[in-house]
């Protein structure tokens, strides 16, 4: 820490009797009811201070008193920056045993998303596009699904929930604004509504700091459980452009508060500032360049229709604006996709530290959800995955043998193929649907009771009902057309005009 940076503190001089009012309040709180409380941690400095405050007003409390279990939670999203990932990680590990030590009971819990929310989940298997504004599709499949999971719950077993959150007002004008409402709505003093989540209260000890009061209390007070607030102040600086991060009094500087870590997939922002900062202020860091080339180069494609499937994923076709709206990513693409993610990984644990050289961007869990989804759902029953993992790593696809293995070798493919690619099937929409249709078939084929074939034939036929995108494009716009002068309400299940290939 700098001269300057102490004297800048120095001019909090309040921020003491702030902290004991708080952890006052805190037990008043605490102390108030039988309620458990699930405290929201994200390795950020806001959700430490909260955390901070808490576990200071608890280990105050004579031992009797502390009763009431307290859960630690943190999401991991799984494409979270690595660094942040691992400094939660084991700060997690280190609470458990401060804890234990200290007779609190304080009870760290590391959430995860079911696999079938997972990130490459969806996207390199079902084919997603990267998420945009108008289709966010990810924020409540790694986040808001894991912790609501949780706290559900806790509210199943104990009937009511206080959240400790690390949410100030300062943050921004929409933030003070929610919280706000939600105090005034309350019915319980020092306490606010939780929006979503019934049985559920709120409780946010730092709402009215400032960043460097934030900043201020952590570097002023030692961390409760042994790790170092002076090692996040350094991550913050590090993630921060020009490396500097100085404690203000006025908003004519910036400070480590604009450091925004998040997922490095993300491509909800133009740029992820700290990640490329990271590595501009430390040489140590250039192991990270991957994952920001896998980013920009394969997610980040503001016009990515050539490679997304003209129909959605339900096989429907969806006009807007006199446009198509395309669907999922095509084979090819995910394929791609998922070479380009495994070079990353490997590429990151030969030029990365010690720490990084078992790390994990993609799970075998994952692997194998993806390779069922291409197989079983998707009909593309090369079952490619494998073959694709074996060539980036030179290792054999540790995966296991999928049910209902598909009967057809791969010479007997290439040579179905050959024979159903007519001239100007650039894609193979012909291969696709005699493919599917063969998958359909075997997979019923042990059926004692065939139910549901013909319905899935039926699909199949209809989804593949054109022969290109063009001739997708111009047979909506033509019922669209219809429907309009015919002052209908649009819906996307008479399918009976749809033209068969001819």
């Amino acid at each position: 820490m700098t001269l300057d940076t102490q004297v800048k503190m120095a001019e909090f001089p309040d921020l003491k009797k702030t902290i004991a009012a708080l952890i006052k309040k805190t037990q008043a709180i605490y102390l108030s009811d039988a309620i458990p409380w699930v405290i929201g941690y994200s390795g950020g400095k806001d959700s430490t201070a909260a955390l901070q405050l808490v576990w200071y007003a608890l280990k105050k409390l004579p031992k009797e008193k502390r009763i009431k279990p307290v859960y630690v939670i943190s999401t991991d999203t799984l494409v979270e920056n690595p660094i942040v990932a691992q400094w939660v990680e084991q700060s997690l590990v280190a609470m458990k045993v401060a804890a234990t030590k200290q007779n609190l009971p304080i009870l760290p819990q590391r959430l995860l998303p079911e696999v079938t929310d997972r990130f490459w989940v969806n996207l390199i298997g079902r084919g997603y596009p990267a998420p945009r504004p108008k289709f966010r599709w990810c924020t409540s499949r790694l986040k808001i699904n894991p912790s609501n999971r949780f706290i559900n719950e806790v509210i199943r077993q104990n009937g009511q929930v206080i959240l400790v959150l690390g949410t100030r007002k300062a943050e921004s004008a929409v933030r003070s604004a929610n919280m706000t409402k939600y105090e005034q709505a309350s019915t319980r003093e020092q306490l606010a509504t939780h929006a979503s989540l019934p049985n559920s209260w709120i409780y946010t000890p730092i709402a009215e700091w400032s960043n460097d009061e934030v900043w201020q209390y952590l570097i002023e007070v030692n961390n409760p459980w042994g790790y170092s607030n002076q090692d996040l102040f350094n991550l913050y600086r590090g993630a921060t452009s020009g490396g500097e991060c100085p404690l203000v009094v006025d908003t004519s500087t910036p400070s480590c508060g604009d450091s925004r870590f998040g997922c490095y997939v993300c491509t909800l922002v133009e740029q992820d500032k700290s990640m490329q900062a990271m590595i501009q202020n430390d040489e140590d860091k250039q192991w990270l360049l991957p994952l920001i080339e896998l980013r920009n180069q394969w997610l980040d494609i503001k016009e990515d229709r050539q490679h997304r499937d003209f129909r959605r994923m339900n096989g429907n076709l969806t006009i807007f604006n006199q446009r198509l709206v395309h669907g999922p990513y095509k084979q090819n693409y995910r394929e791609q996709l998922l070479t380009a993610l495994l070079k990353a990984q490997q590429t990151v644990r030969e030029h990365g530290p010690a720490a990084v050289k078992s790390l994990e961007l993609i799970s075998l869990v994952e692997l194998e959800e993806i390779r069922r989804i291409w197989v079983m759902e998707k009909h593309e029953i090369e079952d490619k995955l494998p073959s694709l993992y074996e060539a980036v790593t030179g290792q054999s696809y540790p995966g296991k043998r999928l049910e209902n293995q598909s009967i057809f070798k791969a010479a007997d493919l290439e040579l179905l193929k050959t024979v159903c690619q007519p001239s100007g099937d650039e894609e193979g929409l012909h291969f696709q649907l005699i493919r599917e249709l063969l998958h359909l078939e075997q997979q019923y084929r042990t059926l004692t009771r065939r139910a549901g074939l013909y319905d899935a034939l039926d699909k199949a036929l209809e989804r593949h009902a054109f022969n290109n995108a063009q001739e997708a494009e111009e047979f909506a716009l033509r019922r669209e057309l219809a429907r309009t002068q015919a002052k209908l309400e649009p819906t996307d299940s008479d399918l009976t005009t749809l033209p068969l290939f001819r």
